[in-house]
């Protein structure tokens, strides 16, 4: 019989695996969750229940290749080593409120949509990480946060680490339960968000069954051949079916969704390039009532010898933004930070 990894379930379907009480299923989840032994005795759990889940249950880690640090700002990436012997990358993030900070996970082995300007599509698809080996990455980054004697916590994740989230959606959504319920890991679902670079039929079914999960959605370009070029899914799913989709998840959760540009000189950020966005916007808007927020962040570099693009200058960036503003189309620009450790946007890509 398989054998259970007790991190990468919740209570509940704990209690219907090992035909146990929900209340004993959540008590030994909220045990694993402590980073207690679950076979401790515990007087709130039923000892034939605790007995079931030492039987079919385990808990498996995560080797910690290397926890890089950043010198430059608090970014921190870790490399961890799957039990077949793949590499993954974790991030954590800190955020703006002192105490708080994000974790930028993986959901898969390498990439297989392409994009351009992304290490991780570099590498090709090598497996989709069980829902367990997503949740492990957050129980990591906590594990350091607690070594490093940081009177802070895991405040939010966000689904923009190696790999595409709605290409393993079913391993996702069942990270994303464990995340956010109260016995296991306890994250506000508001305060963790799935990137996309556009899979409609992910995005309909995140609306769907994690509404209180926010959408990201990588935009690269929008003039349609020009993000055909960049972002090759593009080919199969193009930008008004996305939309279309993106637009279905607003009416569904009541959420504006975070789009992403990425500056590239010479290929995505001219004022034509800024036209074409800010008429993206307007439309979405006018179309669901929501603004998406709108983030522009600079290309951070993913390849030492054979970069194929070039962060835009700060003046064309300016100018960027300036045409978007004279829209009433304002932006935020996304700290990509830890770039000299390559934790930084697009860098993910297992080289340590």
């Amino acid at each position: 019989m398989e054998k259970l990894a007790l991190q990468g379930l919740t209570g509940e379907e704990l209690a219907r695996a090992l035909g146990v009480s929900v209340e004993d299923g959540r008590r030994i989840v909220a045990q694993v969750h402590r980073d207690e032994d679950p076979s401790t005795p515990n007087a709130g759990v039923r000892r034939a229940a605790r007995e079931a889940a030492l039987a079919r249950g385990y808990v498996p880690a995560l080797e910690v290749i290397t926890e890089r640090r950043s010198q430059i700002d608090p970014f921190v990436k870790y490399a961890l080593r799957l039990a077949d012997g793949h590499v993954v990358e974790t991030v954590r993030i800190p955020l703006e409120r002192e105490g708080r900070f994000s974790v930028c996970v993986s959901s898969q082995v390498g990439c297989a949509l392409g994009c351009t300007f992304c290490a991780t599509g570099r590498l090709g698809l090598q497996r989709n990480l069980e829902t367990w080996e997503i949740v492990e990455q957050v129980r990591v980054v906590r594990r350091g946060i607690a070594r490093d004697r940081l009177a802070a916590r895991v405040h939010g994740v966000v689904f923009q680490g190696m790999g595409e989230p709605m290409a393993n959606l079913d391993r996702v959504l069942g990270a994303i339960r464990v995340m956010s319920e109260s016995s296991a890991l306890a994250i506000d679902a508001r305060n963790i968000t799935v990137c996309t670079s556009g899979l409609p039929a992910g995005i309909r079914r995140l609306a769907r069954e994690a509404p209180k999960v926010r959408l990201g959605l990588s935009i690269a370009s929008a003039r349609r051949e020009r993000r055909r070029s960049l972002m090759p899914i593009a080919r199969t799913h193009d930008l008004d079916e996305v939309i279309d989709a993106a637009a279905e998840h607003v009416a569904a959760t009541g959420l504006a969704p975070m789009w992403a540009v990425t500056l590239l000189s010479g290929v995505n950020d001219t004022i034509d390039d800024a036209d074409a966005l800010a008429d993206l916007v307007v439309a979405f808007r006018a179309r669901t009532g929501a603004t998406p927020r709108l983030s522009v962040i600079p290309y951070n570099t993913i390849a030492e010898d054979d970069d194929p693009f070039v962060r835009a200058p700060s003046e064309r960036e300016d100018a960027f933004r300036d045409a978007l503003a004279a829209r009433s189309v304002f932006t935020h620009k996304r700290y990509s930070g830890g770039s000299d450790v390559a934790a930084a946007c697009g860098q993910l890509a297992a080289r340590s």
